[in-house]
């Protein structure tokens, strides 16, 4: 074929690439109905593209819970992941990969986690010539200090650096983030933001009967914290805040949702204080409208989706400034912020809360109209757009 004429060819497969629905390959450890940030992120994603016309083919481990889904998906073999009874990470799977590309060929791979399964399907990506983009979704690196091995920051982060430099584009959650890894040597990142689904998570879901099981009354403040009960969320910090909280008002309560290696020896050490457990849903939305401020000291997030999914909620937020909090928090004007990685500064943020309730309220109020416009479609389609440039890049003459 003549040089123009190859070029026409090119230039008009990229034409009809802008409008044809696309066979994406998403590649993650986690997916509903384990409950993370993560899972939950990869699942409203995959619901948004299929929504939108565009298959989703998932490749993830098997997870010990399975069942039929109906979904289309490859499913590999995996181990249980050190302290995350519930999960397992994906072996390597190089061979299964080419052997379902070679006859189903995605149009994109994407890497949404790291571990060896999603390196395995870069590996078979490369080998068949298929795009591929990847996801930072988590702090691997800065969990290592909260685990006494510090030693591994530096190799875990050099090999998250390899991972994802090897693709077209890393979709990061925020400019924060994108500027930290953009320092750290990271390459080719795009911001493709998280949503919250505003409907479930709503201040009208907050229930007198739920609270009356906690021992609260309507002015009983309930502060909760929301997520894994895990070192590196910085669960100290949480229950010293909280008790100078208690300080200013005694009658206040501590509720805890969520689930991990730490619930037990809290559990044991302050019976006083509500245990909920793990909640899913119209459950935990009525949790979050339940309580009245959120406390989340953790220091190791990508993101923080429990942030928005408490803004949504209407109740007053006090959290460190990055993150989720760096981009929707305005300090006094929709919820409290910290300096980062400044206890002191946070335990002041919690008692100015309890010494204020009715401020915390408005700020809760304010908090719910930021969430509104956050809703999941328009970040779906920002992916959308991520995933044609990076197509378009790939097929783009050299």
């Amino acid at each position: 074929m003549p040089p123009s004429r190859e070029r026409h060819g090119r230039a008009a497969s990229l034409r009809d690439m802008d409008n044809r629905p696309l066979h994406l390959a998403l590649i993650t450890e986690t997916f509903p109905p384990e409950v993370n940030g993560v899972a939950m992120t990869v699942g409203r994603m995959a619901h948004g593209l299929a929504a939108r016309g565009h298959r989703v083919a998932l490749v993830r481990p098997r997870q010990h819970h399975h069942e039929a889904s109906g979904r289309d998906e490859l499913l590999v073999s995996g181990l249980r992941v050190p302290r995350y009874p519930d999960l397992k990470f994906g072996l390597p799977a190089t061979g299964q990969l080419l052997r379902r590309w070679r006859t189903d060929r995605p149009d994109l791979v994407v890497a949404v986690t790291e571990g060896p399964l999603g390196w395995s399907a870069l590996r078979a990506a490369r080998k068949l010539g298929i795009p591929a983009i990847s996801e930072f979704h988590t702090n691997f690196h800065s969990y290592s200090a909260h685990y006494g091995m510090a030693w591994l920051e530096r190799p875990v982060r050099g090999y998250l650096r390899r991972f994802h430099n090897r693709n077209l584009a890393t979709l990061v959650p925020s400019e924060d983030v994108r500027k930290r890894l953009a320092e750290q040597g990271f390459c080719n990142l795009e911001i493709v933001a998280r949503g919250v689904d505003t409907q479930l998570f709503d201040p009208s879901r907050r229930s007198a009967a739920l609270r009356s099981q906690w021992g609260a009354g309507e002015q009983t403040q309930v502060v909760a914290y929301v997520g894994r009960m895990a070192a590196e969320k910085n669960l100290p910090l949480v229950l010293a805040a909280f008790r100078q909280m208690q300080a200013i008002r005694p009658d206040s309560k501590l509720l805890w949702v969520g689930d991990g290696p730490e619930r037990a020896a809290l559990q044991a050490n302050h019976p006083e204080q509500c245990f909920a457990g793990m909640q899913r849903g119209v459950a935990l939305a009525d949790h979050y409208a339940s309580a009245d401020v959120f406390l989340f000291g953790s220091t190791t997030e990508t993101y923080g989706n429990v942030t928005l999914e408490a803004m949504a909620s209407g109740l007053g937020v006090i959290s460190y400034d990055y993150a989720a909090a760096r981009t929707h928090v305005r300090h006094h004007e929709n919820g409290l912020l910290a300096r980062f990685d400044d206890d002191a500064d946070f335990v002041d943020q919690a008692r100015y809360a309890a010494s204020y309730p009715s401020v915390m309220r408005a700020l809760g109020q304010a908090a719910r109209q930021t969430t509104l416009p956050l809703g999941w479609e328009a970040i779906v389609h920002r992916f959308e757009d991520v995933a044609r440039a990076a197509l378009a890049r790939a097929g783009a003459p050299g």
